[in-house]
């Protein structure tokens, strides 16, 4: 059993962000974690050249191929990623952290464009966009507000540009269907709303809500394995139980 990390839109370097959640599980449970490296945000290696959803879906299923069994961790827009992935024989659960369950044909501007608050983004003009408007500061606000100040410095550092075909091409597969899923509701989360979270808890198989801003596995890693122990245990893994 491994666990894959699917890290949200405009960041890098998902170990960091997963860190944690990693630590605390394998000290726990004995899974092991690792995290998708997302060529859409300048990570891993570009398969001609196409670094957008269909890249990180590749890289996705490239990491999938490497192990049996697995539980695939979608944040944020990781959700849209694991939708485009397709289904693959290695998953054996997912969990959503304030996340999307896209249906076939959506992009992911398309599942934000209701927002009623929407994180403010900008053309960069090279086929990237970025959030505009943010500093250290406000973007801890916004999105790491239930972490100290070190840690929402660390966050700002690996804020980065993204290929702008990760927002504008739909998907093509709905890899979550079928599939047994958790999804975590993060209540006071202040980047995505409430009721598109639970838009697309209402897909998962269960949904649970949990008192955390935008990435709890940061912020509230225990109550993210807790989640984790309890997914694995409706699958009736014997290494839990």
């Amino acid at each position: 059993m491994e666990l894959i990390f699917v890290h949200g839109a405009m960041v890098r370097d998902g170990a960091w962000w997963w860190q944690r959640t990693a630590e605390l599980l394998r000290e726990s449970t004995g899974i092991r974690s690792r995290a998708v490296e997302l060529p859409s945000c300048g990570e891993g290696e570009v398969d001609g050249g196409a670094a957008g959803l269909a890249a990180d879906a590749a890289a996705l299923r490239a990491a999938l191929d490497d192990v049996d069994d697995s539980i695939v961790v979608g944040h944020s827009y990781g959700g849209t990623v694991i939708a485009e992935a397709g289904v693959h024989p290695a998953i054996r659960n997912l969990l959503y952290i304030s996340s999307y369950l896209p249906d076939v044909g959506q992009a992911q501007a398309m599942i934000m464009s209701g927002e009623s608050d929407p994180v403010r983004v900008e053309d960069n003009g090279d086929g990237t966009i970025g959030v505009v408007g943010y500093d250290a500061d406000s973007f801890g606000a916004r999105f790491l507000q239930d972490a100290d100040d070190e840690v929402q410095r660390q966050a700002w550092e690996r804020v980065t540009a993204q290929d702008v075909r990760a927002f504008s091409t739909p998907t093509t597969a709905a890899g979550w269907q079928g599939v047994d899923s958790t999804y975590i509701v993060c209540g006071h989360d202040r980047s995505t709303s409430l009721e598109l979270q639970r838009l697309h808890a209402d897909r998962a198989t269960r949904a649970v809500e949990l008192p955390t801003g935008h990435h709890p596995f940061v912020t509230r890693p225990g109550l993210v394995v807790d989640q984790i122990r309890t997914l694995v245990s409706f699958s009736g893994s014997p290494e839990l139980l």
